[in-house]
């Protein structure tokens, strides 16, 4: 009979210390692995619950109302076609025999078979009831099944106790397989199940025995000093992190927390500190070796984002709590001391030659070995960003642009020489030291060094600023120089790379093409940039002297950049139609892509309108009407050949209408522009209704096409509103 025990389920495999890096993924590939595999084999509810377990030196799953034995089922199996199973006098083949011993059922006669149609061809099938899989069976294949699918990023082969060579991510030392109270029989790895585990390596008793499925967790912590969950360690160490700060504010990026709640059992957390002499190398190069080669949690007077300044105080997870963390806390004192003495060194060494007789230099380092060394990167980086400074009115001063962000070293400076200087040193920093140890830091360390070497502020900061945006959703550049630059950064990035033919294919762009294509949209719509992309692509193909393909492929990055602006654009909330409506403009590229979404929220809120869906189905038909006509009339209509009312009413009211439309569009008063179209509706759908344009008469054919030619223009004036249309 069969059993409906539902029971929860525990599986854990017990290792030696885990990578950190893979431990969370680990974690959750284990536990959805055991669970799909007996999910599909019917041994888990809908009512079961997963809860993933991962630790240093553990993966493991615990699974709710897990049955016992799979309930039975009834299963309809095709055989084989008739064509193959019977011969010409009707009798069973040999095929038949062996397909039918394959599937269990040898002595099955030929009468039990269903015979049915199998699409357009007769087939045998037969019905049967397949017995529930059992736990124990069930649990061996979802174990195997999920250990041979793990992300494991290396795999190393080790010698158990017996003398067999076995391979896994690390040494495997215990194998807990329990439903309920009962030992599931299953081996892995060369173990078999249990009901024993390890706590924590220092501060538990050694050996812990799970009596129950259920009380893993709970047994395990305490017993074992061993918190089992993930999130729910990464969770306990946040709050001790914060709560230990007091009135300082952690500097805590997810990639650190993950990595420390990967590193302990049983958390501890305890302050540390260095000496303020140290305060004086640049806080993102103390932050980054404490973060890196230590993981330790740095503290601030106020959050970063805020402008907060590093403290000499520093927070420590440790894997072990004690009432007299003394020796733990001078211990990682000692050790982080020489890599601050580092830090410092490197950026004392650093400062004593200036960005600029770096610069040469790059003359060593290749970018590229088609397009170059650094050092040619660099000068077509001069010359494309005194380029666009020229297009932005680069002969100005920041103060005449109205940078807010210029300082008073630099307002009264050129836009066009400050830019060309920034994009002259931006690279420079590659060569320092500090860069070579923390590549993280490139573009940071420049705007130190150029502070250092009495750079104007604006200069320094394009260092920086022109690596912006770094990811999605990082801030843009501030001003105006740095703008340039970043521009210019990724616009030779993106012309030249692609030049070459290394374009991105499919999950592929080791160069980043798409973020840089991003970062370019990011800034041209952002700052409302009067810059036009077409004009911006050609200006960085005109840097590059030889080494890239022939000007044609600049079609192909355009297409490519508006496509990210297509996605960007919905992101915002952008309907798609909307976005189409306004890229399929015939003169949407000799507009900025400012002004582009100008004319989105002009045709979104002209969207929103009553009269919106018949105009833009009428300006859809006017469209085809036109495209048909071998010699569309695009002259002047004539009034004398406008006979039907409605036609004279459409004339009357366009010619109303125009200058409205006129004024709005050439002063970008795109909503009103919309607005005023709106008053055309009644006397277009009359004319259709009423008016046969393609009449028999030529005049009055000619005429009516002329004057659909105008209403046609009119219409589309902001945007091709047959875009709109369903």
């Amino acid at each position: 009979m069969m059993s409906t025990a539902q029971r929860t389920l525990l599986v854990e495999l017990l290792t030696e210390e885990l990578p950190p890096k893979a431990l969370a993924r680990l974690g959750d590939a284990f536990a959805d692995g055991i669970a799909n595999g007996l999910r599909a084999r019917g041994l888990v509810t809908g009512e079961s619950v997963v809860t993933p377990y991962a630790t240093p030196r553990r993966l493991a799953v615990s699974i709710s109302n897990v049955l016992e034995r799979a309930p039975d089922a009834t299963i309809r199996a095709k055989v084989l076609p008739v064509s193959v199973a019977l011969d010409a006098n009707g009798n069973p083949t040999p095929p038949l025999a062996k397909k039918l011993a394959a599937m269990g059922f040898a002595d099955l006669p030929l009468a039990s078979l269903e015979r049915a149609m199998d699409g357009k061809a007769e087939a045998f099938f037969h019905t049967y009831t397949a017995a529930g899989a059992r736990l124990a069976d069930a649990l061996q294949a979802a174990l195997d099944e999920t250990l041979g699918k793990l992300p494991i990023p290396k795999v190393m082969s080790y010698q158990r106790p017996d003398g067999e060579t076995v391979q896994f991510v690390r040494p495997v030392h215990g194998l807990i397989a329990l439903h309920g109270e009962t030992i599931v029989p299953a081996t892995a790895i060369g173990l078999t199940s249990s009901n024993k585990t390890q706590g924590h390596r220092f501060l538990s008793r050694g050996e812990v025995v799970v009596a129950n499925a259920d009380a893993y967790a709970a047994t395990l912590e305490s017993e074992g000093k061993v918190l089992a969950s993930f999130t729910g360690r990464r969770d306990a160490i946040r709050e001790q992190l914060l709560a230990t700060a007091g009135s300082d504010h952690v500097v805590m990026p997810d990639a650190l927390l993950d990595e420390v709640t990967a590193l302990v059992e049983w958390p501890a957390i305890y302050a540390c500190h260095f000496e303020k002499e140290f305060l004086a190398v640049p806080q993102e190069c103390l932050i980054l070796t404490m973060q890196t080669n230590q993981k330790y949690f740095a503290l601030t007077d106020k959050p970063l984002a805020e402008g907060g300044r590093l403290t000499n105080r520093f927070l420590i997870v440790s894997n072990i709590a004690t009432a007299h963390p003394e020796q733990i806390i001078t211990g990682n004192e000692r050790v982080v001391r020489p890599r601050l003495a580092d830090a410092k060194f490197f950026f004392e060494q650093d400062k004593k030659k200036t960005l600029a007789e770096r610069v040469p230099q790059l003359a060593n380092v290749v970018y590229h070995n088609k397009l170059g060394s650094q050092l040619a990167r660099t000068e077509r980086l001069v010359k494309l960003a005194g380029a666009i400074a020229q297009m932005l009115g680069g002969n100005l001063t920041l103060a005449e642009l109205g940078d807010e962000t210029a300082q008073a070293d630099d307002r009264d400076r050129p836009l066009t020489e400050l830019a060309q200087r920034g994009a002259l040193l931006a690279k420079a920093d590659l060569l320092t030291d500090m860069v070579g140890e923390f590549p993280e830091l490139q573009g940071t360390m420049g705007t130190y060094y150029a502070r250092h070497d009495n750079e104007p502020s604006a200069v320094a900061l394009a260092c920086s600023a022109h690596y912006q945006p770094r990811f999605a959703g990082d801030a843009l550049p501030a001003g105006y120089t740095g703008t340039v630059v970043a521009l210019a950064d990724k616009l030779e990035t993106l012309v030249g790379i692609w030049g070459i033919g290394l374009q991105p294919t499919g999950e592929k762009d080791p160069f980043a093409l798409r973020r840089h294509a991003l970062g370019v949209v990011r800034m041209l719509v952002e700052k409302r940039l009067p810059l036009m992309l077409r004009d911006l692509l050609k200006a960085a193909y005109a840097q590059f002297a030889s080494g890239v393909a022939e000007s044609g492929y600049l079609a192909d990055v355009e297409a490519f950049v508006l496509d990210r602006l297509r996605g960007y654009l919905r992101e915002r909330g952008y309907a798609a139609n909307d976005i189409e409506a306004v890229l399929a403009h015939p003169h949407a590229m000799d507009a900025s892509l400012g002004d582009l979404l100008d004319r989105l929220e002009a045709v979104r809120a002209f969207s929103a309108l009553p009269q919106a869906e018949a105009l833009a189905a009428a300006n859809k038909r006017i469209g085809n009407i036109l495209k048909k006509t071998a010699h569309p009339a695009e002259g002047k209509v004539h009034e004398s050949a406008l006979v039907e009312p409605a036609e004279i009413a459409l004339h009357a009211a366009l010619q109303k209408v125009t200058p409205e439309l006129t004024r709005h569009s050439q002063a970008h008063e795109y909503t009103q522009a919309l607005s005023a179209l709106a008053q055309l509706r009644d006397a277009v759908d009359a004319f259709f209704n009423d008016v046969m344009v393609m009449a028999e008469d030529e005049t009055l054919r000619n005429n009516r096409l002329a004057l659909l030619w105008q209403l046609h223009v009119q219409m589309n004036q902001v945007a091709d509103l047959s875009k709109l249309a369903a």
